[in-house]
């Protein structure tokens, strides 16, 4: 790993973010993007002032959609923070695969209120490429010039891990010595909202935004949306020191399943998912004991937490009761397909600074999440290893594993 970037509803670039993230600082507050009055649920993690032309072209940002307008920028800090030259030499060589959840949302309900308030001639001719998934990828390899495998995957909630999957493999298969990779998502809009609302799976405290996140806390109602971007350079060892790059920390490993249980709940036995964590160690090299620290995809919603315990416990036995478990939604929101990658962030940041980031809000234990979820307070603790866990709707599983890059081993 030798570039980071990202935009977040707690700061634009990786050193803000990580600021906001160690300090216990919410990006949660009420909606401003919309009169969000009829909804029961009127509070997001939205990314404020938000400028595309900072990143790209005003022609261009005028044809993206906003998750693509967070790809292109925080892939341009990544490849800034790497200190990649894309080249004619290498512009070839280089993979994208720039996750999502839903893709550009925001354009699809924009375009049909055009239609239906000016009528159809009104609707923009770049509607729909700007709403395909496959965009936010394709932005990134147009503003960058890169012409090499590019690649999406739409994985729900797990998107963004998956992208850690992807490039490790593209990589590992030769296909690409470099990988731009990472979640990018924009889904605060009133009919996503209105649907999670009627399912109860967001959280209604309005009053208290920043209190409303509450992952694996007793009193937890419900997510929070949130929204962003996180991209990385990934390098092969060879090609990172070839070229003398800072190494973060090292790709170790990475896991996918599917708990093929139900549409939105997860497996409470969490054999699929703790099977993922499982796999991702056994490819990285790693056993069970190895594990200091683990970015949960800890929602804040009862299920979903419980589950994640459960799953937690079963890939690590005893173990787990030693690892610092960290849910960063608490402060950044559920941001869906960028969710992974955002967590991916706070795990190498965690490794190559040696600060665990708290779980905020958490206040009254559960006695069915009884791990230690590092509450309210950031913590410093050298780190080896640290993974990431994504789980999105349709029960699939996605699991990273980051280790400290060791130069005479690795």
């Amino acid at each position: 790993m030798t570039g980071l970037g990202c935009v977040t509803p707690i700061g634009q670039g990786v050193e803000e973010f990580w600021a906001a993230l160690t300090a216990g600082e919410s990006g949660v507050r009420r909606i401003t993007q919309f009169d969000p009055s009829d909804l029961e649920c009127q509070i997001a993690a939205e990314v404020k002032d938000w400028d595309p032309t900072t990143w790209m072209e005003a022609k261009s940002a005028r044809r993206a959609a906003r998750f693509s307008q967070f790809a292109v920028a925080a892939a341009r800090q990544a490849v800034e923070d790497a200190e990649l030259a894309i080249t004619d030499a290498n512009r070839d060589d280089i993979a994208i695969t720039m996750n999502t959840g839903g893709g550009g949302v925001d354009v699809i309900a924009g375009g049909e209120k055009t239609r239906l308030e000016r009528g159809a001639n009104r609707v923009g001719p770049f509607t729909v490429p700007a709403y395909a998934p496959n965009m936010a990828s394709c932005q990134v390899a147009i503003n960058l010039g890169v012409r090499g495998p590019t690649i999406t995957s739409v994985a729900a909630c797990a998107a963004g891990v998956f992208a850690f999957v992807e490039a490790k493999r593209l990589i590992d298969l030769g296909e690409a010595d470099v990988v731009i990779a990472g979640g990018a998502e924009a889904n605060i809009i009133p009919v996503s909202l209105a649907a999670m609302g009627n399912m109860r799976a967001l959280s209604t405290r309005n009053d208290e935004p920043e209190k409303a996140c509450r992952p694996f806390d007793k009193d937890r109602d419900g997510f929070v949306y949130g929204e962003g971007a996180a991209a990385f350079v990934i390098e092969s060892v060879d090609h990172a020191r070839g070229r003398g790059a800072r190494i973060y920390a090292e790709l170790a490993g990475g896991a996918v399943t599917s708990d093929a249980f139900h549409i939105t709940a997860p497996d409470p036995s969490g054999e699929s998912s703790g099977r993922a964590i499982t796999k991702a160690l056994e490819r990285a090299g790693l056993a069970a004991e190895d594990v200091d620290v683990i970015v949960a995809h800890g929602t804040g919603t009862q299920l979903n937490d419980a589950a994640e315990t459960v799953a937690i416990k079963r890939a690590l036995g005893e173990h787990a009761y030693k690892v610092a478990v960290t849910g960063p939604k608490s402060m950044v929101g559920h941001q869906l397909g960028a969710a992974g990658a955002v967590s991916g962030l706070a795990a190498i940041l965690t490794i190559d600074r040696g600060v665990v980031p708290p779980t905020l809000n958490l206040e009254t234990p559960d006695p069915q999440c009884d791990l230690d979820f590092v509450p309210l307070e950031s913590r410093k603790m050298d780190t080896r290893v640290a993974l990431v866990n994504g789980f999105g709707f349709g029960g699939q599983n996605g699991v990273a594993a980051f280790k400290r890059f060791d130069n005479g081993t690795s």
